[in-house]
């Protein structure tokens, strides 16, 4: 690892899988990785928002506490251990959240949420005040704000359709700019921010992949490291709820593929200008339409490193809002795994840090 490299950590949405996120984190804590800069959407936002809060040495902390609190309802592991059984405990685990909801993190709103004539109407089924109180006991905003990493959390505005970004460098983050990246409905309601009010940036974008790669400045050298929550490789389903669950992995990986394609052809496109202008006259090596070309890729190197979470065999189409203690614990441990196999595997060992052009690894799975 270079410290002339500047280190991003880029967390995608995914609710209960998010354990998976905090396990890699802890995992390059301990690998000696410091990040500068940080994005996150929706439950990607709440564990950017721990780790940007907290000193270095309380991160991790902050990361087992809020993930054991919003899993305490479901402290207990499944007494079966075949696959059917597990799954069968995670889908009755699910059915549990949605009856009762997480503590520390949202609660029903009903009957409420149902009853058209009262003075209020809800905008979601469930009430996210509990998040705020957690946020403001585990996040020391004005460490965020003042020295901590560079933030940057992805929302929806609920009138405009568009992608909104809260960036700690032009914004003061608190706990409402949080819970906008992560309000998503129908469950959670929008949130409001000085008159405008915010849904989950996931409904534009579930990664704020395209935001770091665009918002790179100078020509310092820049790692990646993309957490993704979905998998966009699986199998044939093979019932109706495997259906589900690939069309959710489909549907939530499409914008980090895209994004990667689209920056890789950015890349090639501006090598080849570079290559181009070397054989022109000089008379046309300042033409404007070259220069554009030229810059059409970001200005620095980028290694973009990719940490995926793969579907576990208990996994089901609840798998984002399945809050289970044991689940969570299967899924951090997942991300600690992965990280660790990346960072022995013999490619990423040898790789150049800061080389030209763009880098990609993908080395997290069993196959490498």
């Amino acid at each position: 690892m270079a410290s002339a490299e500047l280190n991003a950590l880029v967390l995608q949405g995914g609710g209960a899988l998010g354990a998976y996120q905090a396990g890699t984190y802890s995992a390059l804590e301990r690998a000696g990785y410091s990040f500068d800069w940080i994005a996150g959407i929706s439950i990607g936002a709440i564990n950017a928002a721990l780790i940007c809060g907290n000193r270095k040495e309380d991160r991790v902390a902050a990361l087992k506490a809020f993930w054991n609190r919003i899993t305490s309802n479901l402290p207990v592991s499944s007494p079966v251990w075949t696959v059917a059984g597990r799954r069968a405990f995670s889908e009755l685990a699910a059915t549990e959240v949605t009856m009762a909801g997480a503590p520390g993190f949202f609660r029903p709103r009903l009957p409420i949420a149902f009853w058209p004539f009262g003075p209020e109407r809800a905008l979601g089924f469930y009430d996210t005040t509990p998040l705020a109180a957690t946020l403001n006991e585990l996040v020391d905003f004005d460490l965020l704000n003042d020295s901590g990493p560079r933030l940057c959390v992805g929302a929806t505005d609920v009138e405009t359709g568009n992608f909104v970004y809260f960036d700690s460098r032009t914004t003061r983050i608190d706990a409402r700019h949080i819970m906008a990246s992560g309000a998503l409905p129908p469950g959670f309601p929008p949130v409001e921010i000085d008159g405008r009010r915010y849904w989950d940036g996931g409904l534009v974008s579930n990664t704020p992949l395209q935001y770091v790669m665009e918002e790179a400045e100078g020509d310092q050298p820049i790692c990646v490291l993309q957490v993704d929550l979905f998998n966009a490789r699986g199998g044939l389903p093979v019932d109706v709820i495997d259906v589900q669950q690939r069309e959710k992995d489909i549907r939530y990986s499409s914008r980090t593929r895209l994004t990667t394609d689209r920056y890789r052809q950015l890349h090639a496109l501006s090598a080849a200008a570079e290559r181009l202008a070397e054989r022109l006259p000089d008379a046309l090596k300042d033409d404007p339409d070259l220069a554009l070309l030229r810059g059409a890729g970001p200005s620095c190197p980028v290694t973009l490193v990719h940490l995926i979470h793969r579907k576990e065999g208990f996994e089901g189409n609840a798998k984002d809002y399945e809050f289970s203690r044991q689940s969570m614990s299967d899924h951090w441990h997942s991300g600690l795994e992965d990280v660790e196999r990346t960072l022995s595997s013999k490619t990423w060992k040898s790789r150049v840090p800061g080389a030209d052009g763009l880098q990609i690894f993908d080395l997290g799975t069993r196959e490498q």
